[in-house]
């Protein structure tokens, strides 16, 4: 199944999640690209969105290979084994983990823009993300929402691996991935317009997201 773009995919996935519009849930986007999906998912079902920041934390002098992932209320998930693989020096690590801390609040503040966190307490939360790669920071997110006491955490996605939705079954109640391909390699392969998100674009989906719910339930 290949996506045109993050909208299109938004589209899709709000389509299949339609049935869980009546335990009013709230939906939770990982920036920057699953906010574009989660914007759309949001509008499928009436719900309000917010974001949770995650932070992958990339192996040092190899930053794309995520050793594990951060995520607010001090959440943390480190994969041991590609530690031990990296061979990568302790105080680098921790230097990493640092420096990624100090961007996850930055980030907090630039897509809230001063607005309050919609709370997860008691509420079906599902997660969406533009696909799941080593599923570290989805991981890291459903553990933030269990933190904030969500009653159900369901993690949607348009793509990911068929090991890391097996995996990622430990942490949310329920994955939702219209597409698990066997020869998974990398999320952006599976969409023919997988162009960067830029901060500017979360901070106004999220305005926009914001606006439409007001209009849809005025006096609230």
């Amino acid at each position: 199944m290949i996506f045109t773009d993050r909208t299109d995919a938004g589209q899709r996935l709000g389509e299949a999640l339609r049935p869980l519009a009546d335990e009013k849930p709230v939906v939770f986007g990982l920036p920057r690209g699953g906010v574009p999906v989660a914007f759309e998912v949001a509008r499928a079902l009436h719900a309000p969105l917010d974001v949770i920041i995650v932070r992958k934390l990339g192996v040092p002098y190899h930053r794309e290979l995520g050793f594990g992932a951060i995520g607010e209320g001090g959440v943390r998930v480190v994969h041991e084994a590609i530690v031990r693989m990296s061979r990568a020096d302790e105080e680098d690590l921790a230097e990493v983990e640092r420096t990624e801390r100090e961007e996850l609040a930055r980030k907090a503040r630039r897509f809230r823009q001063g607005r309050s966190r919609i709370p997860a307490e008691g509420h079906t939360v599902i997660i969406v993300d533009d696909g799941i790669a080593t599923g570290a920071t989805a991981q890291a997110a459903c553990r933030v929402a269990r933190a904030q006491g969500a009653a159900r955490v369901v993690l949607a996605v348009p793509v990911a691996p068929p090991d890391a939705v097996a995996a990622l079954r430990q942490d949310a109640d329920e994955v939702v991935a219209l597409s698990t391909p066997s020869d998974f390699a990398a999320v952006g392969e599976w969409y023919e317009d997988f162009s960067q998100t830029a901060d500017d674009e979360v901070v106004e989906l999220l305005s926009r997201s914001t606006g439409e719910a007001g209009e849809a339930h005025p006096g609230r």
